[in-house]
């Protein structure tokens, strides 16, 4: 490989991890939108934020669709800081009664 085919490769790859990281975000703000409803949900039910049976049930999920070579402590990890944030917008939107 030369290195300007090298540059025009890198180029590329860096091109389809813009595309796929837009595709991400689309994908975290339709979660994101779920999560509000499932906060106002909670909110008229006046149930907890925090469900830790539920938390395991998305690691197992996301865990059972794993197929690397991404490793299964990552996606845990990557899982767990999606959660966290989703858990602090309910909270922010169940105190501010939106």
């Amino acid at each position: 490989m030369t290195k300007q085919q090298g540059l025009e490769a890198l180029a590329d790859c860096r091109r389809r991890i813009d595309a796929l990281d837009a595709r991400l975000i689309e994908i975290l703000n339709e979660r994101t939108a779920i999560v509000e409803q499932i906060g106002r949900v909670k909110r008229d039910l006046d149930l907890p934020i925090y469900e830790p049976r539920r938390e395991d049930q998305v690691y197992l999920n996301v865990l059972a669709h794993n197929q690397g070579p991404l490793g299964h402590d990552a996606v845990r990890r990557i899982f767990e800081r999606i959660i966290d944030e989703m858990r602090q917008l309910q909270r922010l939107r169940m105190t501010n009664g939106q």
